[in-house]
């Protein structure tokens, strides 16, 4: 079927022709538009380039950047507070990658949730990786880097990225599911909120590296040994060794706060 043409509209009569000044007047200005688009198009790709160029040097691995909610003056640098200062301090050492790990933060996550409201600790992550060396790999080092991303972005972005690594760390784990950088960028687009403009080139670059590594030699040369582990105002405890129970961690932490309170001066610490 042949394509209709349309209406055609008749010129009127004496329309007036394009002057040749005209013609070159308008051949110049269309030379300059194209010459500024093209300009400020590549000045966008500067512009992106340098943003990604800010984070790729922000990721040096040698340089121990910590996550911005770590304040400058906490006991540590290693451990990430997800509460403001109480009477104790609890640090929980856990590796992303492993499974014993998992294991603790499913069976005390409502204990921990209950101490946190109770007002009466804060608690501090560490971020341990030593699976990596068990395993080979190193995706217990990239998932750390990247929930120290999320925390740059607020408590709750870290507390909910990593509830999605625990859900979704390989039932095996010699399988470096967290090793891909674009993998630990699609659990973080299921946090919702999160601005993936900011969380995303951190995990890529990684820019927490430096600080991860840093936080892994503090671990070794503490001497903890097997995780989980648990240090309250300064006592060291492990579930496996202390036949801890949740009912168990609730009693020392409010004996602790007990203590803190009887005995002001003696200001809790936390252990690096």
């Amino acid at each position: 079927m042949a394509k209709s043409k349309g209406t055609e509209v008749p010129k009127a009569q004496g329309e007036p022709k394009a002057s040749g000044a005209g013609m070159a007047q308008r051949r110049g200005w269309q030379r300059w538009r194209t010459t500024i688009v093209a300009v400020i198009a590549v000045g966008a790709v500067f512009g992106v380039s340098g943003v990604i160029g800010a984070y790729v040097r922000s990721g040096d691995k040698t340089k121990v950047s910590k996550p911005s909610g770590i304040a400058s003056g906490a006991p540590s640098i290693y451990g990430i507070p997800v509460h403001p200062t109480v009477p104790v301090t609890m640090t929980v050492y856990e590796d992303l990658r492993s499974p014993v790990s998992k294991e603790f933060a499913k069976s005390y996550a409502k204990t921990l949730t209950s101490l946190l409201d109770s007002g009466q600790v804060e608690i501090a992550y560490h971020m341990v990786t030593s699976s990596d060396s068990t395993y080979g790999g190193d995706g217990s080092a990239m998932a750390a880097n990247a929930a120290a991303c999320a925390d740059d972005q607020g408590k709750d972005y870290f507390s909910k990225f990593v509830d999605e690594l625990w859900a979704h760390q390989p039932s095996d784990p010699s399988k470096d599911r967290f090793g891909s950088t674009d993998y630990l960028v699609k659990l973080g687009r299921k946090v919702k909120g999160m601005a993936a403009a900011t969380f995303e080139p951190c995990v890529q670059t990684k820019m927490h590296q430096g600080w991860v590594t840093a936080s892994q030699k503090d671990y070794v040369k503490s001497g903890y040994g097997d995780l989980p582990v648990i240090v309250i105002n300064g006592t060291t405890y492990t579930p496996s060794k202390d036949k801890l129970t949740p009912q168990k961690l609730t009693e020392l932490v409010r004996k602790a706060a007990d203590y803190a309170v009887a005995h002001p001066s003696a200001s809790p610490s936390a252990s690096s």
